[in-house]
Order: C-alpha cells, then sequence, then structure tokens
C-alpha cells in the first residue's frame, strides 16, 4: 500500500515520490566540519517545487532513470566552504547537482519539446555531473550549459 503522507515511516521528509529531503541536505563537507546545514520550510518548499516540477518528470521523460543527489540545499557556511558562488540557487533550495547513467538521454530531453520547465542545466563533462535548477519565483531561462 503506498503512503499518503510527506513523511516515510522513519520520520524522513518525502519530497516527492523518488526523492527525500535527506538526499538535499547531506554533505560530508558539512559533516567534517561541523557545519549544520538544517533547510528552512521556505527551503523545504522550493526542493519540493524542483522535484515535482523538475526532476520528477525527467526521470519519467528519462525512462526512470535513477538521479543521485551529490548536492542540493547548502546552508550560506557550507556554501562559502565548497566555493560556491554567492548567488547560488543551492542556497534557495532551488538546484540540485546530480549524477545519472544516461547524461546523453537527460541532454536530449532538456532539448526537447516535452522538456519540463527548467532555469539552467549546466553539464559538466569532465566532473561527470550536472547541475539542475528550477525557480519557484523567477522565469525559467531554459539555459543548458556545457563545461
Amino acid at each position: 500500500m503506498k503512503q499518503k503522507s510527506n513523511e516515510l515511516s522513519n520520520g524522513e521528509i518525502r519530497l516527492s515520490e523518488h526523492f527525500r529531503l535527506q538526499e538535499f541536505t547531506y554533505s560530508r563537507v558539512a559533516i567534517e566540519n561541523g557545519i549544520e546545514n538544517a533547510p528552512p520550510l521556505q527551503v523545504i518548499e522550493a526542493l519540493r517545487n524542483l522535484c515535482v516540477r523538475l526532476l520528477e518528470p525527467l526521470r519519467v521523460c528519462c525512462g526512470n532513470c535513477p538521479m543521485h543527489i551529490l548536492s542540493g540545499y547548502r546552508c550560506s557556511l557550507l556554501n562559502k566552504r565548497v566555493g560556491g558562488v554567492s548567488s547560488s540557487q543551492h542556497l534557495t533550495g532551488e538546484a540540485a547537482d546530480l549524477y545519472m547513467t544516461d547524461f546523453g538521454l537527460l541532454i536530449r530531453t532538456l532539448r526537447s519539446v516535452n522538456s519540463p520547465e527548467f532555469d539552467q542545466a549546466i553539464y559538466y563533462v569532465n566532473r561527470n555531473f550536472v547541475h539542475l535548477s528550477y525557480s519557484s519565483t523567477g522565469i525559467n531561462r531554459q539555459q543548458l550549459i556545457y563545461v
């Protein structure tokens, strides 16, 4: 039987069908440096929008290919520690860096007319991950960038 609550049985917050809040707040750098990386409620809502409006639809378009979150929300101290820019959408819960097994399919999907709305997709080719963002309050620019 499918749970209807946003809570998992162990108390973790489910943002969408395939994504949990813990995936977006875990940081080895935060743990090693004693940084508390707990998001405020408005950030949790932004992360939920990111998951529901972008990540879940992309996952479906890519044949339910799993997406592994490498970095999601970052508090300002953590963002500084990892060298993030001061205007990073990670600070507001509007971005995630992720890995998946078929980046070619992801890029084709983002270029297609069936692509869900997104702000930026930055593919870090040599580092083998993609930064995806969705703006809950602003204009989503549909920018596809290769670095």
